[in-house]
């Protein structure tokens, strides 16, 4: 439309109630009350301000100034702007352990000694023995030395900042040998040379990309060597024509020349995997009793805790560690430690393990249970994609995530939503897609070969029925 008249204006701004006329309204108090006078009064400003300059140029409509109108626009916005940020969503992408979903979920005892590590004091650094100061790191120690047959541990808040650590700590400013074919690079463009170099350490690299041998580390060995160290490939592997050398073998190697050898696990596991079934994966346990002498790992990933990372190893250079400033930086808070406790209490009972241990429930459940679920999805899901797709129930594999075993899949089902006509129409399956994550609690699917597919691996029960009534209340 085109713009008013001077005369038309003022009279539409004459129309514009007083803001305190508004604010002392019977239709505004339920918002005063729950959103406070400052946020309701800052979104009721832009309200009206919006509205002036839509009538500078006649789109504006009177009936917007009544107060209930102008109480339904102001309720909308407060809603947008104080929804959280941070939503659960529906994980049905195949990969357990997302790193784009947040990893592992937590067992119940882990969220409860949570709640209540946020709502009650705790003794984070103080001795209860003695009544002095203690070390955060003793809620802890003891109990992941036992796990994993370590001399002594302490916790940072990733298996970054615990390389990171690491290297601070005991190669600032001298060489540290590793093969090539180890220096990965993960999620978010980290690579173990570029942390080597914050750390200032210098990196050595021996060996090929696809073969290394004994003797190269041996012969890199010079005056200025502080550490041997393997790091796990984690997100990718090398087949064919390769040689990579064991802890085992360096371990000795490093030891007549008066060196540590470091192990990096990456995703680190606390337990033998295979005996649910699950792909072989080297224990910390068993990186120590090789001879590692420092091993860092991950605790959101295998170990399915909080997000954390871990190092274990020989007492002296884990004193030497803790004792470096970059710990303080990147030490774990109450609430860490509070979920990480329960968790490696678990693992005392390896036996029910896959029963109370949330990440390894998901990754052992079986085939014909996640097929049942996606049969009692299926027509509710049908039902809001509508005549233009047919939803199918059909086998598919997962994955572990998190750069766990990348190479490993697991049998598993889901729904398949494919265009009716059968022909290639990207652009449609990406509109449902979108459609599914504006959800009030997103659905998180992948879109590949054609078709929209929804893993059900990590829907159980609980989320299923939750899903099963938000699919029902969906407009067709």
């Amino acid at each position: 439309m085109s713009d008013v008249t001077g005369s038309e204006l003022r009279a539409l701004m004459a129309r514009v109630p007083s803001v305190e006329k508004v604010m002392a309204s019977a239709e505004f108090a339920p918002l005063l009350t729950e959103f406070g006078r400052t946020q309701v009064l800052g979104a009721l400003r832009d309200a009206l301000d919006a509205w002036r300059v839509s009538a500078q140029s006649g789109d504006a409509s009177v009936s917007a100034l009544d107060i209930a109108q102008l109480q339904v626009t102001v309720e909308a916005t407060l809603r947008r702007r104080n929804a959280a940020r941070l939503r659960s969503v529906f994980n049905l992408t195949g990969t357990v352990l997302h790193t784009n979903l947040g990893r592992a979920l937590l067992p119940d005892e882990a969220v409860q000694a949570v709640m209540k590590a946020l709502t009650q004091p705790a003794n984070l650094e103080f001795d209860l023995g003695t009544g002095k100061r203690g070390d955060r790191d003793d809620l802890i120690d003891e109990l992941i030395c036992e796990l994993t047959g370590a001399e002594a541990a302490t916790v940072v808040n990733n298996n970054a900042a615990a390389v990171l650590l690491t290297l601070s700590a005991l190669a600032s400013k001298k060489e540290v040998i590793v093969s090539r074919g180890e220096l990965v690079e993960i999620g978010g463009a980290f690579r173990i040379p570029d942390i080597m170099n914050r750390a200032g350490a210098k990196l050595r690299e021996v060996g090929t990309t696809n073969r290394t041998h004994l003797k190269d580390y041996d012969e890199a060995i010079s005056p200025q060597t502080a550490l041997l160290m393997k790091v796990h490939t984690s997100n990718y592997a090398i087949s064919g024509f390769t040689k990579e050398v064991a802890v085992d073998a360096i371990a000795p190697l490093a030891h007549t020349r008066g060196l540590a050898v470091a192990v990096d696990l990456g995703s680190g596991t606390l337990v033998d995997l295979t005996q649910w079934g699950l792909p072989r994966e080297t224990t910390v346990r068993e990186t120590i009793e090789a001879g590692a002498d420092l091993v860092t790992f991950s605790g959101d990933k295998l170990l399915g805790g909080p997000q954390a990372g871990l190092i274990v190893g020989r007492r002296d250079l884990i004193a030497k560690i803790k004792k470096h400033p970059l710990k303080r930086a990147l030490r774990v808070g109450k609430l860490t430690l509070a979920a990480l406790e329960p968790v490696l209490q678990m693992y005392r009972a390896p036996e029910k393990l896959a029963e109370r241990l949330t990440t390894l429930r998901l990754l052992t459940r079986p085939g014909d249970d996640i097929r049942l679920t996606a049969e009692r999805v299926q027509p509710a899901l049908q039902r809001v994609a509508g005549d233009r797709y047919v939803v199918v129930a059909e086998p598919m594999f997962s994955q572990i995530g998190s750069g766990a075993l990348p190479v490993d899949v697991l049998p598993s089902y889901g729904l398949v939503v494919r265009t009716a006509d059968g022909k290639r129409s990207g652009r449609q399956l990406l509109a449902l897609e979108k459609r599914l994550r504006e959800m009030a609690r997103p659905v998180i699917g992948r879109i590949a070969d054609d078709a929209l597919r929804l893993d059900l691996r990590c829907l159980e029960a609980a989320d299923e029925a939750q899903l099963i009534e938000q699919l029902k209340d969906v407009q067709a």
